[in-house]
């Protein structure tokens, strides 16, 4: 009973986190606004990959239900489901692209900071250098300078 309880307790969880499959064959026709059949077509000629559980039924996630749009959009566009098999390739080629430039800008950032704090150090360290390499004057005892 106290197991039931503290069950209870606990926040609900997400039922998806966007790429997980949860929806079933009819609902994410209804979502995507086609029919059943178009989804088993587009999964038939490689425009989209749903989850199966382990029984085999289709788990179509967010993700899938914006990719059928998109698929919408495009055959709305004139595209055939070939072309439209390429658009979506580049798009995914693209959105790469996108991140890992975005990536290398942050780490072109993080290296300018860092060269210029080494740049800082190595003035720092070339002043030091300058200052004992000067001829130091020495005070010899018992000696006394002519003036």
């Amino acid at each position: 009973m106290a197991g039931q309880r503290s069950r209870a307790l606990l926040p609900p969880q997400p039922a998806s986190d966007g790429t997980t499959g949860v929806y079933g064959i009819t609902t994410a026709a209804q979502l995507a606004g086609m029919s059943v059949q178009a989804l088993r077509l587009y999964e038939r000629k490689g425009l989209l990959e749903p989850a199966r559980t382990q029984g085999g039924t289709r788990r179509y996630s967010d993700a899938d239900i914006v990719r059928l749009r998109r698929v919408s959009e495009l055959i709305a566009g004139g595209i055939n489901l070939t072309g439209i098999a390429m658009v979506l390739g580049l798009e995914a080629d693209n959105a790469g692209l996108h991140a890992d430039n975005a990536g290398l800008r942050h780490r072109n950032a993080d290296l300018r900071s860092s060269n210029a704090a080494l740049k800082a150090s190595n003035t720092e360290l070339e002043a030091d250098n300058t200052a004992l390499r000067k001829p130091q004057r020495r005070k010899h005892p018992g000696k006394q300078v002519a003036g």
